[in-house]
């Protein structure tokens, strides 16, 4: 009964044991045959006829069990080799996973890298156009800053030949002007729009006619408050209460008057038509153009 009940075991049953039936482990077929074969062969050798003819003698039970250890032994030796080569099968599957992700790592990151290098010859090329850029704004602006600096000047020239009414008026704007252009930190732009609209206000103070009421050294050496008529930038005449008249002129130090007592009917005419007082006419002036 034993040797049934192994065997059945050792064939592959189904795994179900009866009340009182030892357990015992499933093994594979491709183990049990060989065992099987080889107790097989045991059992021939221990129940065959002997060499010299005599009848045939049973193994003794020492050597059944021996037989029985072996082959448990065999078998246990077998699953174990069995369980590492499905577990190196395994770790082999998990290693080649691994190596294939780690392979497109790889490919990613060196992708990438192309990116960042093509990308980093795009920004050099795009910084070396700036820097070009850059150098060509730096020199345009050193040149705009020289022409600021030069009309700056001529303006400041221009200034002292101004009627003392427009001096009045530009000297917020003539203020403005950097004593030091190398060190001013006004910008040129703030600058040109400086001198630009000293230049407007000329421009426009030069289409028109002027009075203001100035204090002047008349003929006889003394000073008396007088009418001035600017006629634009360039020509200027008074008269005093008394009917002195004269004539003024502009000149690099400032403007230069003349007593003239022939010309103080024209100039109170004229100052009355700019007053309203009088129709609108023709009135001779004496003009002197440089």
């Amino acid at each position: 009964m034993e040797t049934n009940r192994q065997h059945r075991n050792l064939s592959g049953d189904d795994g179900r044991h009866q009340p009182g039936e030892s357990t015992r482990r499933y093994v594979p077929s491709s183990i049990v045959w060989p065992a099987v074969a080889c107790v097989v062969a045991l059992g021939v050798v221990s129940v065959g006829a002997s060499q010299d003819g005599t009848a045939p003698q049973q193994s003794s039970p020492p050597a059944l069990e021996e037989t029985r250890l072996l082959l448990g032994k065999w078998i246990e030796t077998q699953q174990i080799i069995a369980k590492e080569r499905n577990d190196w099968q395994q770790g082999k599957e998990i290693l080649v996973g691994r190596l294939e992700l780690v392979r497109k790592e790889v490919a990613s990151l060196e992708e990438k890298i192309k990116q960042a290098e093509a990308s980093v010859s795009e920004t050099n090329a795009k910084r070396n156009e700036l820097n070009v850029e850059s150098d060509q704004l730096k020199a345009t602006g050193k040149q705009l800053a020289e022409a600021a600096t030069a009309m700056e000047v001529e303006v400041r020239r221009l200034s002292k030949s101004l009627p003392e009414p427009i001096q009045t008026k530009l000297q917020p704007l003539q203020q403005r002007i950097p004593e030091d252009p190398a060190t001013t930190r006004v910008s040129v732009a703030e600058r040109f729009q400086n001198v630009l609209g000293i230049l407007n206000e000329l421009n426009k103070d030069n289409n028109e006619i002027t009075v203001n009421y100035e204090v002047h050294t008349l003929a006889d050496g003394k000073p008396s408050e007088v009418r001035a008529m600017y006629v634009g930038l360039a020509q200027a005449y008074y008269v005093s209460p008394g009917g002195e008249a004269g004539i003024g002129r502009p000149t690099p130090d400032g403007w230069t008057w003349q007593p003239s007592k022939e010309i103080a009917r024209d100039v109170l005419m004229a100052l009355e038509i700019i007053q309203g007082k009088h129709s609108p006419a023709f009135v001779p002036l004496p003009v002197t153009l440089q």
